[in-house]
């Protein structure tokens, strides 16, 4: 693949829309529009200790105004353009939720729409689990909640969680239990 041409179609605060000139594979020309982000962490915060055999997860309630409703979600961000995953998702997860983790373990890193979207997206677990206080965003309202991992996978299943970067991140934690992973 080679770009022929590139320019900038829109640039915002959060993300740019870039409109590429390429040479595909197998030589066809096309135009292209990506939208440019610096990435993202997701963490699924994990309490694994006071409940061994159903764990609790820290999920978020909040409106997201594209999807049209509100969305249980795991904690996410936006990754600062030269700040690196971990301390990105530190301090997403200290922001969002008030709680910081003792141990972090990289468990995927994916595109969520490979189509059109350059964003990719690191998650972690987080286990060790301790309280504090969030620190949100003034345009954040977000809902905590402490919810064990058979009522969130009871929700996937049901149709009731939409969030993308949550389906695949509880899933993936669940089969790595299954097999003993985590």
């Amino acid at each position: 693949m080679q770009v022929l041409a590139s320019k900038v179609s829109y640039q915002g605060p959060v993300f740019a829309v870039v409109t590429d000139h390429v040479l595909e594979p197998g030589g066809i020309e096309s135009h292209r529009d990506v939208i440019r982000h610096s990435g993202s962490v997701v963490i699924l915060a994990v309490d694994d200790v006071s409940r061994p055999k159903d764990p609790l997860i820290v999920m978020e309630r909040q409106y997201r105004h594209a999807a049209g409703m509100y969305l249980w979600e795991l904690p996410a961000g936006r990754k600062e353009p030269g700040e690196d995953t971990l301390p990105g998702a530190k301090r997403e997860l200290l922001e969002e939720t008030g709680y910081t983790a003792r141990r972090w373990t990289k468990l995927v890193r994916y595109f969520a729409s490979p189509g059109f979207l350059g964003e990719w997206m690191q998650v972690y677990l987080a286990r060790g689990i301790v309280a504090g206080k969030a620190q949100p965003e003034p345009d954040e309202n977000i809902h905590i909640e402490l919810m064990p991992l058979s009522q969130v996978l009871g929700l996937i299943h049901g149709g009731k969680i939409h969030d993308g970067k949550t389906i695949l991140s509880v899933l993936l934690y669940e089969a790595g239990r299954r097999s003993k992973k985590y």
